[in-house]
């Protein structure tokens, strides 16, 4: 298979302090790909190698077939990115500013950049000066200079941090809508887990500089079933003696194949007060918490 993406072995230390520790990950063509983790554990510093701005100790990305490393130039051709906070001239208006910063790198095309700023909404205000802006304006115009090299890889970084709920799907569809109708690849990582859920194929979790978990999002709530419970007293060891794992407060997961029926009579029986035992949903939120506890292991 050819892939989009492929990141090989790659580490990285900072004053003697691993960032990352042989982070591994591939990207098929036409899927988005979520990396999570908390603060600290690798995400930018894997974007950062991946866009040549940082120079990993061991490893090395290729994208297209070619290596960020050996010839970044070619690499990252057909690559868009919104890396860390996105950073305009305030004093220039939107329009200005693309045509200056595309300038500085493929050229500058008017009919295309027309076509962009249309397709993220700013036809009305890209006259206006950036520092008029809001937030989620900002945010359309880094979509806009991300999309003018009319990327086939689109790297984003925390891009829905601080937007609010209208402003969040907003980007979810149209993200969505670059993949469906162009086949666009998306790496991008993020906080808001509920958002990737929607929006990912398959997901990679880092923890610590490690890559953790690599899984497609839509086998891993096919895992062990899943309880959403009130218990009192909270019966930890209980639990664990029928096969079953704390996912959360308030969240419990059974061995695949077990009778949840049992499960509540062993409650009973023990002087648990069951208050509530339904079914739910295994959710990325849950599968996420389970791994940074260490209760799941590596793949």
């Amino acid at each position: 298979m050819s892939y989009m993406l492929e990141a090989a072995g790659l580490c990285k230390s900072f004053g003697g302090k691993p960032a990352l520790h042989d982070v591994s990950f591939r990207l098929e063509r036409g899927e988005i790909y979520g990396l999570l983790g908390h603060n600290g554990a690798g995400k930018s510093t894997s974007l950062g190698i991946i866009l040549g701005m940082v120079e990993p100790d061991r490893g090395e990305v290729s994208i297209g077939g070619f290596s960020v490393q050996k010839d970044r130039g070619k690499a990252l051709r057909k690559v868009g990115a919104i890396f860390e906070s996105p950073a305009f001239y305030d004093y220039l208006s939107g329009w200005e500013n693309l045509k200056l910063l595309m300038n500085y790198s493929c050229g500058f095309d008017e009919k295309a950049a027309r076509e962009v700023v249309s397709k993220v909404g700013l036809e009305k205000r890209i006259g206006s000066k950036v520092r008029t802006y809001s937030h989620g304006m900002k945010q359309r115009l880094a979509l806009a200079q991300a999309l003018l090299p009319e990327p086939e890889l689109l790297l984003l970084d925390e891009p829905t941090d601080g937007l609010d709920p209208e402003g969040i799907k907003w980007f979810r569809d149209f993200i969505l809508g670059l993949r469906d109708e162009k086949g666009m690849t998306v790496l991008f990582n993020s906080h808001l887990l509920a958002e990737v859920e929607l929006m990912c194929d398959r997901v990679a979790i880092l923890r610590e500089g490690k890559r953790v978990f690599e899984g497609s999002v839509k086998d891993f709530g096919d895992e062990d079933p899943v309880y959403e419970v009130s218990l009192d007293p909270w019966p930890t060891e209980l639990i664990a003696s029928l096969g079953g794992k704390v996912i959360s407060s308030g969240k419990i997961s059974l061995s695949a194949g077990s009778d949840p029926a049992k499960a509540v009579e062993a409650f009973v029986k023990a002087g648990v007060k069951v208050r509530e035992f339904a079914k739910a949903r295994r959710s990325l939120e849950d599968l996420y918490m389970e791994i940074l506890d260490g209760r799941s292991s590596p793949n």
